[in-house]
């Protein structure tokens, strides 16, 4: 739970939020180059890492109920490398040859990168957000909308704010659900008193609460990526106090980052 110190400063009481430990719903990042621990260092606090979801690949026979035919479309939308793996299992479960000139539209520049396991990486049909945010991907799908037919993977649970883009703008596009999301077994990390807890997804709030249904927010700090994250939070009674992507916040780190700067001035 965040911590108020009292301090004085020009002979006026001032009411300081102390930030100790912060907890990251999701996997640790698998080197130390994350800016993550660039941040955790540069405010002297602690991060901890723990995914309140897991990803499950759905069988070829329960995508060929979809009804989704690959060699229709002409370019696909990855956000995960968990997505590219089972985008790539499915059509090798299902003997589905992915056309050549098929593009990809990726997330961040590492989930482009991880292309190389299975395609041949030309610039010309791999591309990326330049900030790793979400707006910045759909900028660069708006400038294809017309021209491509898209396959955006989901999990089966429902849509993602994708999704909602490529609605409300008629991008022609199918979606395919390739895994299920599933809790983990958060009991063990939630002994613990964090003073900020950010979460990634809507499917993660709901981990929370199916784990402590009376949990009480009292004065810890909650953040939260993307408008149907946000919404999640706020639709389960927790009061929102740090968003991304915002104009000056395009991913998670930059918004803790502005965050613990404003209440250390």
């Amino acid at each position: 739970m965040a911590k108020v110190v009292t301090s004085k400063k020009k002979g006026a009481e001032k009411k300081e939020v102390k930030i100790n430990n912060i907890l990251i719903t999701q996997p640790r990042p698998e080197t130390d180059k994350s800016p993550y621990f660039d941040l955790a260092k540069k405010f002297d606090v602690k991060i901890d890492f723990h995914p309140f979801i897991r990803v499950e690949g759905l069988s070829g026979k329960e995508f060929r109920k979809q009804k989704v035919d690959i060699a229709e479309h002409t370019a696909m939308i990855l956000t995960s490398r968990s997505a590219v793996d089972h985008f790539f299992r499915i059509c090798e479960e299902l003997k589905v040859k992915v056309s050549q000139d098929m593009k990809y539209f990726c997330i961040t520049e590492a989930v482009a990168l991880y292309l190389q396991k299975f395609i041949l990486y030309r610039k010309r049909k791999v591309f990326f957000s330049a900030d790793g945010s979400t707006a910045g991907l759909l900028e660069i799908i708006g400038k294809h909308k017309t021209n491509e037919k898209f396959i955006l993977p989901l999990s089966d649970s429902g849509k993602n704010d994708i999704a909602q883009f490529m609605i409300k703008h008629s991008v022609k596009y199918a979606e395919a659900a390739l895994y299920r999301t599933v809790s983990n077994d958060i009991s063990e990390v939630m002994q613990s008193s964090y003073d900020i807890i950010v979460f990634f997804s809507p499917y993660s709030v709901q981990t929370l609460f199916d784990h402590s249904p009376e949990f009480n927010q009292n004065g810890t700090l909650i953040g939260a990526f993307g408008p149907t994250t946000a919404k999640a939070v706020e639709d389960h009674g927790l009061r929102l106090d740090i968003k991304a992507p915002a104009t000056n916040a395009p991913s998670m780190v930059a918004a803790l980052d502005g965050y613990l700067g404003a209440i250390k001035k």
